[in-house]
């Protein structure tokens, strides 16, 4: 059973990637919050043209922060997926675009169905959503989360 999977695509600019920042993804995966179950990286150069790169073209220090987290590489991200993600970076940049599972619903998913429970309703809320609402509540004064 899987859990509930996302796809995160990162941006670094300048074309530098070093895997510097992935830290908290390393514990994530580490801890067996989430399981990366694909990653592709991609270069988008000065005049917009965008790229695959492999592992071995992108350095020492890139390749090993990217080897911690122990994607498997299944080639479930489509082309259309990488495109999308494309139209979306600036030139001159650099992005790692994963697929991530949750694990740690799969697992809570689980511990409810052996309690005879089920899940009603399951969606990710929009992170401009949430913030739109946590405005809103400032400006009525209201605790904060």
């Amino acid at each position: 059973m899987l859990g509930p999977i996302d796809l995160l695509a990162l941006e670094f600019p300048g074309n530098r990637f070093t895997g510097a920042g992935l830290r908290e993804l390393h514990k994530q995966v580490a801890a067996g919050v989430i399981s990366i179950i694909d990653l592709v990286l991609v270069t988008k150069n000065e005049a917009g043209q965008l790229s695959a790169l492999n592992l071995h073209d992108i350095g020492p220090n890139a390749s090993a922060a990217l080897a911690q987290l122990q994607a498997n590489v299944s080639q479930m991200l489509t082309s259309d997926d990488i495109e999308a993600v494309g139209e979306q970076l600036a030139n001159n940049s650099t992005a790692a675009i994963m697929l991530y599972e949750n694990t740690w619903a799969a697992k809570t998913k689980q511990a409810i169905i052996e309690a005879n429970g089920r899940i009603v309703m399951q969606a990710r809320v929009p992170h401009e959503i949430v913030q739109e609402t946590l405005d809103d509540l400032a400006a009525l004064g209201a605790p904060l989360p």
